[in-house]
């Protein structure tokens, strides 16, 4: 007999039952693993696709990243970097299939891709425009959770809601796995780098991320920030804790963490009117 947890992979796994994942994409993968392809020819695949394109413009001049002044897909590559770019247009995608019931966790991830990256700038860290594209996709599995077991979605919002317990333990209790393992199984489906692959699949168990913990370290605690802030509904009924490793990676201390906490309250009134913006498209 298989398990809930065998047959929900093969279906992840098997990119049949996924969206669609468009064509540009595909071809944007097959470019990128060729180390002679060249920012202009991938930026050339990516625009041949108007909607994708605008799209992806559109998020990377979200608080996500703060540039404001990417106006070309070439621009983008250059400045954001080609993972950034295909991740932007995986999730667009995807977020495109988000129906208005479920904005809150847009909004949330959108807020917790732009407090990754103030963490990211404020810590000094390397490859910020990554950890907010991490941060962006962290709730992905949600998503796909959403469109491919949806009456099971139902139990999970149900137990969430009656026994107040967190989604993650929900999820486990009916389809014997969570967003987080989905996510990062949808990252491997869609070649994304280990790099964005660890933190959206070890956000809530920092231990457990080996190659990547710093940045799998910042998305769990933009996660927590966003919770603690109020801001939007990611599906949780309580705040859940920062982990000991995240805090001891980082290594943060309470003035730092007071600093962030203000920084990213004046940020989410930016994130709150982009999202405004996106939805009455």
């Amino acid at each position: 007999m298989t398990s809930k947890r065998g047959d929900l992979k093969k279906i992840i796994m098997d990119t049949k039952t996924l969206p669609t994942l468009p064509t540009v994409i595909q071809k944007l993968n097959s470019l990128s693993d060729n180390d002679k392809s060249s920012v202009q020819e991938m930026a050339k695949i990516v625009t041949s696709d108007q909607v994708i394109s605008a799209r992806i413009l559109r998020l990377a001049n979200s608080p996500s990243y703060g540039f404001y002044r990417v106006s070309t897909i070439s621009n983008a590559m250059i400045l954001l970097g080609v993972n950034v770019v295909k991740s932007l247009a995986l999730s667009s995608s995807i977020f495109a299939i988000m129906e208005k019931d479920i904005v809150g966790l847009w909004e949330h991830s959108l807020g917790v891709g732009a407090a990754a990256n103030l963490i990211a700038r404020k810590l000094g860290l390397p490859e910020c425009e990554e950890i907010a594209t991490a941060g962006l996709l962290h709730d992905i599995g949600k998503v796909i959770i959403s469109i491919k077991c949806s009456e099971a979605e139902k139990e999970i919002l149900k137990l969430v809601r009656e026994r107040r317990i967190y989604t993650m333990e929900a999820e486990m209790e009916i389809i014997d796995t969570d967003h987080a393992e989905v996510g990062g199984w949808l990252a491997k489906c869609w070649f994304l780098p280990d790099k964005l692959g660890e933190p959206i699949a070890f956000h809530h168990d920092v231990a457990a991320s080996r190659n990547h913990r710093i940045k799998t370290a910042v998305v769990h605690i933009a996660d927590v920030l966003i919770c603690a802030s109020g801001f939007s509904n990611s599906g949780e009924s309580f705040v859940p804790p920062i982990q000991k490793i995240a805090w001891d990676t980082l290594k943060l201390n309470e003035q730092i963490l007071a600093e962030l906490v203000d920084e990213i309250e004046d940020k989410l009134v930016e994130v709150k009117n982009f999202s405004l913006e996106m939805m009455a498209d």
